[in-house]
């Protein structure tokens, strides 16, 4: 499995949020999309999940462009999990929500297979005993587990999650991410996740693209990418870098005057072009 993006481009309007977008990710890969608020991280995301459609650019799924896949085959190779608190909760136990992940798959009925894709992904995340819970009843961090698990049923090859770990507390944090690294990892899939921790970005993603202004700033090993200078010039943070059994730790330390943010943003983005 193969994910390719090439050049893609996005605009609301006449405001540009994407420029010249281009990377891949290999089977097996975590990759953690990381930058600033405004970035273009999450619009990056719904460009890959075809929730939108890029200005210009092509994204190639096993050298087949995505977007001449239509809607069932789209479902059965893209797991897209929005970021919390975008999605409306309708009146539906968990078990019946994570059944959802399963319409790309469906024909005339629920089979057994089916029934059991969802059981193991209740099961891989802990969540076999809320199956009978209304999805109202729960709080934020276990209705963001119960979409993940959506995402996990419908047993795509690439899995798109913007921010799961936003609502989830530090446990369900290392567990989650744990879970996809490995999902990834021992299957062969694609993982690609929105997040704004860049420590647990580091820890549990094999590569990271850092973007700022909609372009790629930096992509490459966390070691590469969380470099003191990439965060001074694209956080605007001063920022110690160290490293321990863990991975790399990334602490904050003061923030710099915007002017000098952005000089230095350009000036990053200059020495990659």
């Amino acid at each position: 499995m193969r994910l390719q993006v090439k050049g893609v481009c996005f605009a609301y309007g006449s405001v540009s949020v994407l420029e010249d977008v281009t990377f891949k990710v290999q089977g097996g890969e975590t990759l953690g999309i990381i930058g600033p608020n405004g970035s273009g991280k999450s619009t990056l995301l719904r460009c890959l999940a075809r929730v939108l459609k890029p200005r210009m650019g092509t994204i190639f799924l096993d050298g087949k462009n995505l977007a001449a896949l239509r809607g069932r085959e789209v479902g059965r190779c893209l797991g897209y999990v929005p970021p919390p608190g975008t999605e409306h909760a309708f009146p539906s136990t968990v078990l019946e929500t994570v059944l959802q992940g399963r319409r790309p798959h469906l024909t005339w009925g629920v089979g057994h297979a089916d029934l059991a894709a969802v059981t193991r992904a209740l099961a891989y995340l802990g969540l076999t005993d809320l199956g009978e819970r209304q999805l109202g009843e729960l709080s934020s961090g276990q209705r963001q587990k119960v979409l993940i698990a959506r995402a996990l049923a419908q047993e795509p090859e690439v899995f798109l999650l913007d921010e799961p770990t936003a609502t989830l507390d530090i446990r369900y944090q290392l567990e989650v991410l744990a879970r996809m690294r490995e999902l990834a990892a021992e299957q062969g899939r694609v993982v690609i996740m929105v997040l704004h921790d860049l420590n647990l970005a580091s820890r549990f993603s094999n590569r990271l693209l850092l973007l700022h202004g909609g372009r790629i700033v930096a992509a490459g090993t966390p070691r590469a990418v969380l470099s003191p200078d990439n965060i001074r010039a694209v956080y605007g943070v001063e920022a110690v870098v160290t490293e321990n059994q863990w991975g790399l730790q990334v602490t904050p330390l003061a923030p710099l005057e915007m002017e000098e943010t952005g000089e230095r943003a350009g000036e990053v983005l200059a020495a990659r072009a």
